[in-house]
């Protein structure tokens, strides 16, 4: 869609730069428009790009060390006094390690704090199953006040830093850590709690997010030339969903396929199954991590293995509207 001002390049030879830089480059610029915003890391501070905050904003920033629930829990003190705390590990270790901490420090409380869970699912590829974090979308979706943001490029990460530090919700980021297309531009819009139809189709809605949004951009190329004429809603906003696009999109093509490079179960394709479970109800198929803990490998051998690649949402997508 024009408007949405879109790379021109997405299907050929797309740019390349990993989500979690653009998290720190929303960070650094955030610093400069407040003073209020505070950083703390747990002893990852280069590998979660928040050391670019770090550096130029030394008296702003907390290295807690290798103590994850300390890092939350310092975050949520912060925040009580008026500050705005962004706290960063990796999403193995924050939400998987100090979810406790963040449901009764934060979320009860109901405290801004900024949860940035970096190396989070399948592009953090050679270190295996125990640094490949699949289930923080579900453990973060199901937390009360919660805001749940995955976005598909490093332009859009550092367009949702900057507005997770005005947003007086509690926030988790999830960004990944290999390098990624770049689908966006500085123009394209992004709002917390607002999906985008970044293709437009009658046949099949494909609702993806994060880093599986190019994925299904590639694989709505090429169905419409099989005979599929496939619509892609981008969701970056997990939490609060934003049933209002999808449902006008289902309305449409009553076919859906959601993609997530996350465990399905609690994730973006059940979100998007309890909306049109109470709403709508449609044929829907869901691909994602199935009950089913990563491996060690390349990003790319991963997303095959796993079924994750335009060629398996083209076979999904096939069979889904051939079914129905």
């Amino acid at each position: 869609m024009s408007d949405l001002h879109l790379a021109t390049n997405i299907y050929h030879k797309p740019d390349y730069d990993p989500i979690r830089k653009g998290f720190g480059r929303g960070l650094l610029e955030a610093g400069r428009r407040d003073e209020r915003v505070v950083a703390l890391c747990a002893d990852l501070t280069s590998s979660t790009q928040i050391n670019m905050f770090a550096d130029a904003f030394p008296e702003r920033f907390v290295q807690v060390g290798v103590a994850e629930q300390n890092l939350v829990t310092v975050g949520s003190g912060l925040a009580a006094q008026g500050k705005i705390p962004f706290v960063s590990s990796y999403a193995a270790f924050s939400p998987g390690r100090n979810w406790e901490q963040i449901r009764t420090t934060i979320c009860l409380n109901d405290r801004p704090v900024k949860i940035i869970g970096s190396h989070a699912g399948l592009y953090t590829g050679a270190d295996g199953a125990t640094h490949q974090m699949l289930e923080d979308i579900a453990l973060m979706r199901v937390l009360p006040n919660m805001v749940v943001i995955v976005p598909g490029d490093s332009l859009e990460s550092e367009k949702a830093t900057l507005a997770m530090a005005i947003d007086k919700r509690p926030n988790y980021l999830r960004v990944a850590r290999e390098a990624t297309p770049i689908l966006t531009t500085k123009d394209t819009p992004f709002e917390i709690g607002k999906a985008y139809v970044y293709a437009e189709g009658t046949d099949l809605t494909i609702i993806s997010t994060g880093t599986m949004t190019y994925h299904a951009l590639i694989a709505a190329e090429r169905l419409f030339s099989t005979g599929i004429d496939a619509e892609v809603v981008h969701v970056p906003t997990i939490k609060p969903l934003d049933g209002v696009t999808i449902l006008k999109s289902v309305h449409k093509t009553k076919h859906v396929l959601t993609i997530e490079e996350a465990q399905i179960n609690g994730g973006l394709g059940g979100a998007v199954a309890e909306l049109l479970g109470e709403e709508f109800p449609v044929p829907i198929k869901r691909l994602g991590m199935r009950d089913r803990f990563g491996e060690s490998g390349e990003p790319a051998e991963l997303l095959e293995h796993f079924g994750l690649t335009a060629k398996h949402i083209m076979i999904a997508a096939h069979d889904l509207v051939k079914k129905a």
